[in-house]
């Protein structure tokens, strides 16, 4: 006669338990990313509601958070004519910049870092998309995922994609981070790892 398991003791396939954690992970909404600011400083400085009246708008969003951009800037030129390499970058191949307004060339782009300091917690991840009223004109914000326990300003990527010079306006928004919590903590966060990016500050440049 063929033994069965009682449903509350059936073993749990590794399928099932991975599409068991998927299910689980989850967006934050603003209630949480405000209980997570206050509770791990997850960004500082962090701004309860958004700013809107004249600028690009920034701070807490309904499921998000609107980050701004700081007033400097490394702004990429050609006139060495080398080869971009993400192994071996030539910082050559910048042209720092200051103020309120920074004007990127035509098809070009610009580094810059965000206003706010981030600390993930080990179950949430960042992704970071960018605003409609720069992508509706043509500016394309690329910034790489925030990865659990990793902390520092963000190093953010504008491009120009247009065939005219660009503005962009410091200290406003520049892009939104969605935070996701997944069920259960990874095994090994970015700190474990020592990533090369941990608790950067400023703008940083390609590492290897």
């Amino acid at each position: 006669m063929k033994a069965t398991l009682e449903p509350h003791l059936k073993i749990e396939t590794t399928t099932q338990k991975m599409k068991r954690i998927a299910s689980s992970a989850r967006l934050l909404v603003d209630s949480e990313i405000r209980e997570y600011c206050k509770r791990y400083q997850m960004l500082e400085p962090f701004l309860e509601k958004q700013v809107r009246e004249g600028v690009i708008s920034y701070g807490l969003s309904s499921m998000g958070y609107d980050i701004r951009v700081t007033d400097e800037y490394k702004i990429f030129t050609n006139i060495n004519s080398t080869v971009v390499d993400p192994k071996q970058f030539d910082p050559k191949s910048f042209i720092d910049f200051k103020g309120p307004v920074c004007v990127i060339p035509p098809n070009s782009f610009a580094l810059a870092n965000s206003v706010e300091y981030f600390k993930l917690p080990r179950k949430i991840m960042g992704l970071c998309i960018g605003k409609s009223s720069y992508a509706r004109c043509g500016i394309v914000v690329n910034i790489t995922p925030l990865e659990p326990e990793w902390e520092g300003h963000l190093t953010i990527e504008i491009s120009n994609t247009t065939p005219l010079p660009a503005r962009i306006y410091s200290n406003e928004g520049i892009a939104q981070v969605l935070f996701f919590e997944s069920a259960v903590a990874c095994e090994t966060s970015y700190a474990d790892r020592k990533g090369k990016y941990q608790k950067q500050t400023g703008i940083t440049l390609p590492k290897v």
